[in-house]
């Protein structure tokens, strides 16, 4: 299973930024091209695997949380929440400080209300930054988390976030960087 996403990884070109290996992958960055097939690949991996009748909504992480989260929802016919890089000043709206291995920015919040049963959706996990803080948010309005699924887990990403969180994070293959390449873990 997942063997479209799995040879998509380990093709991808690597680029250094300071410190920091970057993996550039059609699910983290959307170049190259976004094959359907690879879509494909992770959406009926998921059907298949979790339990998607009492989710509400579907939540995505702008920008490459967005074709995840639509991916999905035409799939499931479960509508979706795409949670912003602005503010659009509606009422209700939570902000939220992202921090991830290479920037900072504000996120916002709309469309979400207390007892909604959601299902989180994110491209990458690996320093944590953006969903610890987008997890402690939706505490904060009252969401019920019903599962956080993340495709590419890298290093120890899943582990930082439930450590701060609680919560476990689903990542569907895991990477580490070996020699400035992607390496899959198996687990």
């Amino acid at each position: 299973m997942l063997d479209e996403l799995k040879k998509t990884l380990l093709e991808c070109p690597v680029v250094k930024k300071g410190e920091y290996f970057y993996f550039v992958h059609p699910i983290s960055d959307g170049v190259p091209l976004v094959e359907p097939e690879l879509l494909n690949d992770i959406m009926d991996y998921i059907i298949d695997n979790y339990n998607l009748d009492l989710i509400d909504k579907i939540v995505g992480v702008e920008s490459m949380g967005i074709p995840l989260a639509t991916a999905l929802s035409l799939k499931t016919g479960i509508p979706f929440v795409v949670i912003r890089k602005r503010s659009y000043g509606l009422e209700g709206e939570h902000h939220v400080h992202q921090t991830t291995g290479y920037s900072e920015s504000e996120l916002y919040i709309n469309g979400l209300t207390k007892k909604d049963n959601v299902l989180l959706i994110d491209d990458v996990v690996s320093t944590g930054g953006t969903l610890i803080n987008v997890i402690k948010a939706m505490d904060e309005i009252g969401l019920n988390l019903v599962n956080v699924i993340v495709p590419i887990g890298k290093d120890d990403g899943e582990i930082i976030v439930k450590d701060a969180t609680g919560y476990e994070i689903d990542t569907l293959v895991k990477i580490k960087m070996v020699d400035g390449k992607v390496t899959i873990i198996d687990e």
